[in-house]
């Protein structure tokens, strides 16, 4: 890290990128980056900001890219692409984003890294603000922007930079880097179908939860019961054999309530976010926290106060009595969390699902499905689009055709729609007084302002 002061992030409006720039700028390096987003037009506020806070922004055609810097690419970016020629050309070090966050990360004294096929960035940020309440002063690097710490002056809070000795990440094991990760302390939300095969994810978590001092495993999850063993390893979940276990679970209107109980002492605990799922990253957070010496009570006390992450079932606001609500679900998981957060409280769901991506469709789609059809109730309905497609050449021979087919041929009542528009305007029709309107969807950063559209047009009906 000390060798190079000079970064180029290629891709740097990125969820993953763009909390890494903020961190490494924070810390005194000099940052620059490219977006295809940006050349595209999109997203035209967020780049303003970017650029504001000091980071220079060129084409993505190899003009910003200069010698001394090291080059943060995906490694899925391929060598064409002008950015990356230009690095080459000039012989200048590549990182991927994985490969800077972890040398940040395995430098840390208290290193918290939290995996899992769901949940991440929500148990990341309630980790990061419970450590912050404690006076840790921990350097916090989230996919999401975490609402406690966002403002109008930093709208993109998807990093919190404190003391270099601290850092709590979310790790990801959808390209395996994972395993440059060595945590003291590990947390497993749960296992389940996304990017990898289930025997895949489980050699991944089980190293990753083996080089910890200690590691926190979802005793609730049946595909995470292997990791269960090993001294080093303590359980949070509702399960009554869980080390740090919830009780007396109960809905509310703006949020929940629950008991946490640990060594024979509970604590009244309530969240200002729906439903069991969140609950359990509550319980994820006070266990990880524990472990990095913070008392329960005080962790209890300080998720009082935690806003949540944006698009984790965020309420963008309510007219004619018809709320519409920003999520982030995206695979079968996250879906089936966020319905059946949704299925706790009554009124009709009117749901608008954009796929992630045409390969995400291929490697889950009859899971993805199954989700669907499962969480939705009478009443409910879904509009899905086309998927997520920026360019490329990604096989798009699967498409959400198929994917509403097989939801309708579950039970469930959905329909295909080619472009957003078109969904938006059959959602506004059909919306009543007391319905939800939920956007859901990945890899997207229009989505939010899609649900803020659809908003302000109820409010003119």
């Amino acid at each position: 890290m000390s060798e190079n002061k000079s970064y180029f992030f290629c891709g740097v409006g990125g969820s993953g990128m763009l909390p890494l720039a903020m961190i490494v700028a924070a810390r005194g390096s000099a940052v620059a980056g490219s977006d295809r987003s940006r050349d595209q037009g999109r997203s035209p506020g967020k780049f303003d900001w970017i650029e504001r806070q000091g980071i220079a922004l060129f084409p993505q055609d190899g003009s910003g890219v200069t010698a001394g810097q090291t080059l943060v690419a995906s490694a899925a970016v391929e060598d064409g692409v002008p950015d990356v020629a230009a690095a080459n050309a000039l012989g200048l070090p590549r990182l991927t984003r994985a490969d800077l966050n972890a040398a940040l990360f395995n430098e840390a004294e208290r290193a918290i890294g939290v995996g899992g096929t769901s949940g991440k960035s929500t148990v990341t940020g309630m980790i990061g603000w419970i450590l912050e309440r404690a006076g840790a002063k921990p350097t916090v690097m989230n996919g999401a922007v975490m609402r406690n710490l966002a403002s109008d002056t930093m709208p993109f809070a998807s990093a919190l930079v404190g003391d270099a000795a601290t850092y709590v990440s979310e790790v990801d094991e959808s390209d395996g880097s994972i395993a440059l990760y060595r945590p003291d302390v590990a947390v497993v939300t749960n296992i389940s179908l996304d990017h990898k095969s289930l025997e895949e994810l489980h050699q991944l978590f089980g190293d990753f939860a083996a080089k910890a001092r200690v590691a926190l495993i979802n005793a609730d999850d049946a595909e995470s019961a292997p990791l269960l063993v090993g001294a080093n390893v303590a359980s949070f979940g509702f399960t009554d054999t869980a080390d740090v276990r919830g009780s007396d679970f109960e809905a509310l209107p703006d949020g929940c309530r629950f008991t946490v109980n640990v060594e024979s002492t509970a604590h009244a605990a309530a969240l200002r976010m729906p439903g069991r799922h969140n609950a359990a990253n509550a319980l994820a957070a006070i266990a990880a926290t524990r472990a990095a010496g913070v008392p329960v009570a005080e962790a209890v006390a300080a998720l009082a106060s935690f806003a949540g992450l944006a698009r984790r079932y965020e309420v963008l606001g309510q007219a004619n009595d018809i709320t519409v609500i920003d999520d982030f679900a995206h695979n079968p998981d996250k879906v089936a969390a966020t319905l059946s957060a949704v299925a706790e409280l009554p009124g009709r769901a009117l749901l608008f699902f954009q796929p992630h991506g045409y390969g995400p469709l291929r490697q889950m789609g009859k899971e993805l499905a199954a989700s669907f059809a499962n969480g939705m109730r009478d009443g409910d309905k879904l509009y899905v689009s086309d998927p997520v497609y920026f360019g490329g050449t990604v096989d798009r021979s699967v498409g959400s055709e198929a994917l509403v087919a097989a939801i309708v041929a579950g039970g469930a009542d959905a329909v295909h729609l080619a472009t957003r528009a078109e969904c938006g305007a059959a959602i506004l029709d059909a919306a009543k007084p007391g319905d939800r309107i939920l956007i859901l969807g990945a890899r997207d950063d229009t989505l939010t302002e899609f649900g803020r559209e659809l908003l302000e047009k109820l409010g003119q009906a």
